[in-house]
């Protein structure tokens, strides 16, 4: 199996993208290190990841907190001795306000989630990753981070910045062999369907329909994968050839 002895941490992995990639690197060999908020949708994850024979820890995180990040990744480390991936994939992204009417409170929130906790998850990890040699990260921005989408200035602005991190970051390590890119889905189907494969008609791209889970899981373990060992600073849309509206 291709990841057979890589040890990968996925943030926001109780449902949708998040919990596909956990699914999907199980099922390919990894060990598991699975952080979210909700604790009884991760422990379900992680059952269904343990089926597969695999080493899963799961940890209820907040990804803005910056100490407990910190405690989850020590302990992840502890048990496995190493992350070799990391998807940073938590994030908050329901909101649509104007931005005349969006408030600061708002704007400091998807900051501290979007932006921030990427941050302090890659900072936690990479320490280990440069020691080894080795290390993938893949951050999931949007393509509202290409094109900005209206009435989601808060949301756009945080994906961007994602975006931008993963380039500039990359072009620091990448000789050390800690390889980053980010991926930008367009429209993605309803994350509380656990049908990786469900999708619904949607007008937002050319193909006429959501992106599937699995899909959007089969992009990002590519990147973690060691035939992806020619690509970093890349940010690669998974949109269905997307109207930019």
């Amino acid at each position: 199996m291709k990841f057979q002895g890589k040890v990968a941490m996925i943030t926001g992995a109780s449902v949708g993208i998040g919990r596909a990639v956990a699914l999907c690197l199980a099922e390919q060999g990894a060990d598991l290190v699975l952080l979210d908020i909700n604790t009884e949708l991760l422990q379900n994850v992680g059952e269904e990841a343990k089926k597969f024979g695999n080493r899963v820890l799961t940890y209820e995180c907040d990804v803005s907190n910056e100490e407990r990040v910190n405690e989850v990744v020590s302990d992840a480390i502890k048990c496995f001795g190493k992350v070799d991936i990391l998807v940073n994939n938590a994030a908050l992204w329901r909101d649509r306000s104007s931005f005349a009417e969006s408030s600061s409170d708002l704007w400091k929130r998807y900051m501290d989630v979007n932006v921030m906790g990427v941050y302090y998850c890659t900072r936690a990890v990479i320490g280990n990753m440069l020691e080894n040699g080795y290390g993938r990260i893949i951050n999931v921005a949007s393509v509202a981070g290409v094109y900005g989408n209206a009435n989601m200035v808060h949301y756009s602005a945080t994906k961007g910045a994602i975006i931008t991190m993963t380039t500039a970051l990359a072009k620091e390590v990448a000789e050390k062999g800690i390889l980053i890119n980010s991926v930008s889905p367009g429209s993605v189907s309803p994350s509380q369907n656990e049908d990786m494969d469900f999708f619904k008609p949607s007008d937002l791209s050319y193909m006429g329909r959501t992106g599937t889970d699995r899909e959007n899981a089969n992009l990002i373990l590519f990147l973690a994968s060691d035939e992806a060992n020619y690509i970093s600073g890349q940010n690669i849309q998974i949109d269905g050839c997307r109207k930019k509206l």
